[in-house]
């Protein structure tokens, strides 16, 4: 029989009541009471097309942050297994990943030395991201399928001319004779 090594942690969210449960191959290491959360920002790629493509979640509490990486399921299962919710509760933000930064301590190397720096979950007191989320171009309240349409509207050519102007051509007066 081979035996395999498994180093790298199985993470899952799951609803529990109003409480966000946050496990670690499969123990509870962390629970979120839904009501507590003042907003939910999804940073994903500017290019990035699927709603379940975001590079990390950050909740943000009253006294801190919550930074949940892909690898959680946040954006999927808990987001989008409850969209009503999140509509009601009209706290879903969206940002790119291009404005979207986080400091070191919230990161973790994958791989090598020289490997890319992905988010690693963790909570985070709000002294520490404050003034740094405050620079991030964050859009929103809007659902998904709100921001979709949003950029739809915007990649369309010529969305930016109001069409409800009158675009016939004016009626050259006559002279008055006097």
């Amino acid at each position: 029989m081979k035996t395999s090594f498994d180093l790298s942690p199985r993470w899952s969210t799951v609803w529990s009541g109003a409480d966000i449960v946050v496990r670690r191959n499969s123990n509870e290491v962390d629970r979120l009471h839904t009501p507590d959360i003042r907003r939910v920002v999804f940073v994903q790629a500017a290019d990035a097309q699927g709603a379940a493509d975001p590079s990390f979640a950050l909740v943000e509490l009253e006294a801190e942050f919550v930074v949940f990486p892909t690898e959680t399921g946040f954006a999927g299962r808990v987001h989008f297994e409850r969209q009503a919710f999140w509509a009601a509760k009209a706290c879903t933000y969206w940002t790119n990943t291009v404005t979207a930064r986080l400091p070191a301590h919230c990161l973790r190397r994958r791989g090598f030395m020289l490997a890319r720096r992905s988010p690693r979950y963790g909570r985070v007191p709000r002294a520490d991201l404050d003034a740094l989320v405050d620079q991030w171009l964050i859009e929103g309240p809007c659902s998904w399928d709100e921001r979709r349409w949003q950029r739809f509207e915007r990649s369309v050519p010529f969305a930016h001319i109001d069409t409800r102007r009158d675009t016939m051509p004016s009626r050259l007066q006559e002279p008055q004779q006097g």
